[in-house]
């Protein structure tokens, strides 16, 4: 069996590629009903910074292949526009990356807390799904353990900055008298709180939380000691916004042209600063020409995110550490877990020969007495599982290393191996 990763992410795509592979929460299991017509079990965890399918396959190859055309069917895009930013991990090596993605060393922020919560989604509706099977589960477990790890055992997240986090930082230093400044949240999901909570924090005057539900909204507003709005009535509340991050899941542009002209027609000279985290993203490219109106999406928090690494570098070498040691551990365990059915296999052959051989034996010595018997059972598997105990480790040890080990002894042996 191999385990197979592909993907894309902020290191290897700008956003412009990023959001039309993007699979939003509300998709994600119509996008796993597609995936189960090119594999049978396969789990893909998309967040605002990447889209990647893990599955399994006997065939190395076919592993890859057939997430790639899955790819393909999703998004009915070109290949030219997105393949040559795929990346591809096979095995050990994708092991160790979904373990550093869980950790946060693979995100543009390192040490955010939301990815650990995205791995352990991506799990669970795949297994609602009906697309995990054991090899799946134990590697998503093992890697959501690991983020665990790194987060209890090193400093990694202390004080952790998110994206959302970060885009208020960035507004902060973009607009002038930020205190004085009225913002407007569009989204009321995790990241639309975290980014009303962090502005908070900073003393800013104002915030207006605009959601698609009024429910949401409200009560978000209400947490934060801020005002809702509903979507009919954003281009009102842009009109006396100064800041305004985006970061909702609508898959079509909130914010375009039309709407923004409309709100600078009523302050042209109040600048107007746009942060658009969504992914895909929520503001049309071409409102950042109005005159007066700067726009910021997710790739432009690189600087932020860049000082950030730099200060955690310490952290990040003992978050490594325990990652090599919890990979070593999955590769024991799938080490094992290959060589499972050749093994039992031999086992059992051993085990009906050295049976067959003893029933004989005991249907000519009729007077032995059932302490006797014992002995003899006993002693007979004693032999067997002596005989076998080297063969069976190095096999343990070596057939991960040399696949043509489990051939040669499967038609040495003869054997009839059940997966």
């Amino acid at each position: 069996m191999h385990i197979s990763l592909v993907g894309i992410n902020h290191s290897t795509a700008p956003i412009t590629i990023r959001e039309k592979l993007a699979i939003t929460r509300g998709r994600l299991r119509d996008s796993l009903s597609l995936l189960r017509h090119y594999v049978p079990h396969g789990i893909i965890l998309s967040t605002c910074n990447r889209t990647e399918v893990y599955n399994i396959d006997s065939d190395d190859f076919r592993a890859e292949e057939t997430s790639i055309n899955f790819l393909k069917a999703h998004f009915n895009m070109p290949d030219n526009d997105w393949a040559k930013r795929l990346y591809i991990r096979k095995n050990e090596v994708a092991v160790e990356h979904l373990f550093r993605v869980a950790s946060g060393l693979d995100s543009m922020i390192i040490g955010e807390f939301e990815i650990l919560g995205q791995v352990k989604h991506a799990l669970e509706v795949a297994e609602k799904a009906r697309m995990v099977n054991l090899p799946l589960r134990y590697l998503f477990r093992s890697a959501i353990r690991t983020g665990r790890r790194v987060r209890e055992e090193t400093g990694i997240s202390k004080n952790a900055l998110s994206v959302s986090s970060v885009a208020v930082d960035l507004a902060a230093k973009i607009a002038k008298e930020f205190e004085r400044c009225k913002m407007l949240v569009i989204g009321a999901g995790e990241a639309g709180r975290l980014v009303a909570k962090a502005a908070k924090e900073k003393g800013i005057s104002q915030i207006i939380v605009v959601s698609r539900s009024q429910e949401t909204g409200s009560a978000l507003a209400e947490t934060l000691g801020g005002i809702s709005a509903t979507l009919n009535n954003v281009v009102n509340e842009l009109s006396t916004s100064h800041i305004v991050v985006t970061c909702s899941g609508a898959p079509h542009w909130i914010l375009d042209v039309r709407r923004v002209e409309k709100a600078m027609k009523v302050r042209p000279e109040l600048p107007l600063v746009i942060i658009d985290i969504g992914v895909p993203r929520n503001v049309e490219p071409e409102v950042g020409q109005i005159n007066n109106v700067c726009v910021y999406n997710i790739d432009d928090l690189t600087e932020i995110s860049n000082r950030n690494r730099q200060q955690r570098e310490g952290e990040i070498q003992m978050a490594t550490e325990i990652i090599a040691a919890e990979v070593d551990k999955f590769m024991s365990w799938w080490q094992a877990l290959e060589v499972r059915p050749i093994v039992n296999a031999l086992m059992k052959k051993a085990e009906d020969i050295r049976r067959g051989q003893l029933n004989k034996t005991l249907s000519k010595l009729c007077n032995l007495s059932d302490e006797e018997r014992d002995s003899l059972e006993a002693m007979t598997r004693s032999i067997a599982t002596k005989i076998l105990k080297d063969p069976v480790s190095h096999l343990k040890a070596n057939a991960n290393n040399n696949k043509d080990y489990i051939e040669m002894i499967r038609e040495l042996f003869q054997l009839n191996i059940e997966r």
